[in-house]
C-alpha cells in the first residue's frame, strides 16, 4: 500500500505564534484518518499547507508523491477539500456551481456524476436553486459536493458536519464510507469525537502545533483511558476517604477509572469490607472523548506514550 499524504517536519509561524511545530505524518492510500485537536491546535493551518494555500516555513508535503509546492497543479488535482468556512458564489444555482467546479479541473460532460453526488447528499430537489437561497446546512452540503466533483483520490473534510442536521450526517457518512471502500483516502477533522471514533481507523491529535498522539483508534482507547466502574451505593458517604478519593461522583454514581479488569474485584471487595451496600453497578469502556481529554491534559506524557 502506497503513501497518499506525506508531511515531513512542517513548521509555520504567524508573527509570534508557532502554528505548526515540526509536524510529521504519513497517511496510507485508502486510509480513513482522523486529525483531531482543540481550537488553535494547527489543524486548519496544516490543511491549508496541504492545499497549497499557505506556504510552510520549513518541511515538505506531498500528495500521492507529488510535492505540494514543486508540483502544485498535480497535487491540487488529487485533492478534494471541504473547508470550514461557508464560501460560495451567490450568482449560480447548485448545478451550475458544480459544473463550474468541474471545469476548474478540465472535466466536461460530468452531469452523471453530479447527479449521483446530488442524490447522495440529498440535494436533487435544490439542484436549480440559487446558492444564496439555501440554508446554512444546504450550503455545507454543496461544499462537500464541490470537493467530490472531480473524483479526487484524497478527500479532506474539515469539520464537514458542523451545524448540519442528523439526517445529513448519516447520509454524508454513508456516501463517504462508500468512497473510502472504493479506495479513496479520507482525512477528517471534527469536534464530534464520536464520529472520529466510529469512522477513523487511525488518529493523530494535535496540540500547540505538535502531534501529541498518533496511533490506531483501538490502541489509543486501550492505552490511555482503560475502563470505568460506576457504583450506586445506599451509603456512599460512609465509605472511607481512601476509597471515595479514587472516584468522581456524577449523577449519584461513584465512577472509578481503572486501567484493567483485574482492578474490578479488589475494588468491589474493598467497598464491601468497608460496609458499602451496592444498589447498582455498571461497567463501561473509555471512548475517544476520554482519550482526547487525557491527552490534552499532559503534552509531554502523551508524546512519550505516543512514541512508545
Amino acid at each position: 500500500m502506497g503513501v497518499a499524504v506525506s508531511i515531513q517536519q512542517v513548521t509555520k509561524t504567524f508573527g509570534n505564534l508557532k502554528a505548526l511545530d515540526g509536524v510529521c505524518l504519513e497517511i496510507a492510500e485508502g486510509e480513513f484518518f482522523g486529525l483531531l485537536g482543540p481550537n488553535g491546535a494547527g489543524k486548519t493551518t496544516l490543511i491549508s499547507c496541504l492545499a497549497g494555500l499557505v506556504r510552510p516555513d520549513t518541511g515538505r508535503l506531498k500528495v500521492m508523491d507529488f510535492d505540494v509546492q514543486g508540483d502544485y497543479r498535480e497535487a491540487r488535482r488529487l485533492l478534494g477539500i471541504v473547508p470550514q468556512e461557508l464560501v460560495f458564489d451567490p450568482f449560480f444555482t447548485v448545478r451550475e456551481t458544480l459544473r463550474i467546479q468541474s471545469g476548474y479541473f478540465g472535466i466536461r460532460q460530468n452531469d452523471d456524476w453530479i447527479d449521483e453526488i446530488l442524490d447522495n447528499l440529498d440535494l436533487t430537489a435544490k439542484a436549480d436553486t440559487n446558492m444564496r437561497r439555501l440554508s446554512g446546512g444546504m450550503k455545507r452540503r454543496v461544499l462537500v459536493a464541490q470537493a467530490l466533483v472531480h473524483k479526487p483520490p484524497v478527500i479532506v473534510l474539515d469539520e464537514p458536519t458542523a451545524g448540519v442536521d442528523v439526517e445529513l450526517r448519516q447520509g454524508l457518512w454513508q456516501f463517504v464510507r462508500r468512497l473510502n471502500n472504493e479506495g479513496h483516502t479520507v482525512i477528517l477533522t471534527t469536534h464530534y469525537l464520536e464520529e472520529a471514533e466510529t469512522l477513523c481507523a487511525r488518529v493523530a491529535m494535535l496540540k500547540l502545533g505538535c502531534v501529541v498522539a498518533l496511533d490506531s483508534t483501538r490502541n489509543l482507547l486501550d492505552r490511555y483511558s482503560g475502563h470505568t466502574l460506576s457504583l450506586r451505593l445506599a451509603n456512599g458517604d460512609d465509605l472511607p476517604l481512601s476509597i471515595r478519593q479514587q472516584a468522581s461522583l456524577i449523577g449519584g454514581y461513584l465512577n472509578f477509572h481503572l486501567a484493567s479488569y483485574d482492578e474490578v474485584e479488589p475494588l468491589l471487595a474493598a467497598v464491601r469490607q468497608s460496609g458499602g451496600v451496592i444498589q447498582d453497578i455498571r461497567m463501561s469502556e473509555a471512548d475517544l472523548e476520554d482519550v482526547f481529554i487525557d491527552v490534552m491534559r499532559g503534552r509531554d506524557g502523551a508524546r512519550e506514550r505516543a512514541g512508545s
